[in-house]
């Protein structure tokens, strides 16, 4: 059974530097995934929020007279008929 110990911690030791690199990667992945979805979810919020004030506001009226295209175009189609 002692022998047995060694022999794994031995083959432990060897792949120790590997094992290491693989978790910090896995940490970093991980951190990188949640920092994203985290700014996902900040800028879901906050463009829901700016939607939700700006659907709020008052739009301003422009009132637009249209005498003048009017006359023009009635004097257009009477030369035409003349």
């Amino acid at each position: 059974m002692s022998q047995e110990k060694v022999d794994r911690y031995k083959k432990d030791k060897a792949n120790r530097k590997q094992q290491m690199r693989k978790q910090k990667m896995q940490g970093i992945v991980r951190k990188a995934v949640l920092s994203l979805a985290a700014l996902a979810l900040v800028g879901w919020l906050g463009y829901s929020a700016w939607e939700s004030w700006d659907s709020n506001r008052e739009r301003p009226v422009a009132e637009v007279n249209y005498d003048s295209v009017s006359d023009y175009l009635n004097t257009l189609t009477t030369s035409e008929t003349e």
